[in-house]
Parts: C-alpha cells; structure tokens; sequence
C-alpha cells in the first residue's frame, strides 16, 4: 500500500475503483460521440450496458471498503440501468 496525497491510501483496490468509474467516464464519451456523429441527443444501450459494468466493478470495491451509503446507491444504480435497458430492448423489438 502506497500513502497518497492527503493521507489517502492507494492500493489495488483503488485501482480497481478508478477503473470502475473510468468506465462511468467512457459511457459519457461513447454517449457524446454518437449524439456527435448523429447531429442529435442520443442515448445508446452500449451506455446502459457500460454503466452496469461500472457499478458491478464498484458493488465490490464498496464491499471491501464496508461503505454502506455507496452500497445502496449504486444498487439503486444498477436497477435503474437494468430499467433502461429492458425499455430500450423492448422498443427495439416492437420496431
């Protein structure tokens, strides 16, 4: 373990938590370039599917940190993009 700045520790599981949120950062950027290429807001699925992937990365570092406001909110996250995701599938198919 490596002393950071401010006193704040660095080990593998902050790596493992800056890149869980690294993809929380690259939902945005594929958002935005798509919304770019397309001339319009745009939200994709691959959003939802990165954003999910982010949150399950950080339900374990938030078990290893014992952080229980972090533990329901990003619960709370991954139900809420699960919803998006159904809703986006089920539009899909009826189209």
């Amino acid at each position: 373990m490596l002393q950071g700045i401010g006193g704040f520790h660095v080990d593998g599981w902050t790596f493992w938590g800056w890149l869980a949120q690294g993809l929380f950062f690259l939902s945005f950027v594929i958002q935005w370039y798509l919304s770019e290429k397309k001339k319009r807001s745009f939200l994709p699925v691959e959003f939802w599917w990165i954003r999910i992937a982010g949150s399950a990365m950080l339900i374990f570092y938030v078990f290893h940190t014992k952080d229980m406001v972090f533990l329901v909110s990003t619960v709370l996250q991954l139900l809420m993009y699960a919803r998006n995701i159904f809703l986006t599938v089920s539009r899909e198919r009826k189209t």
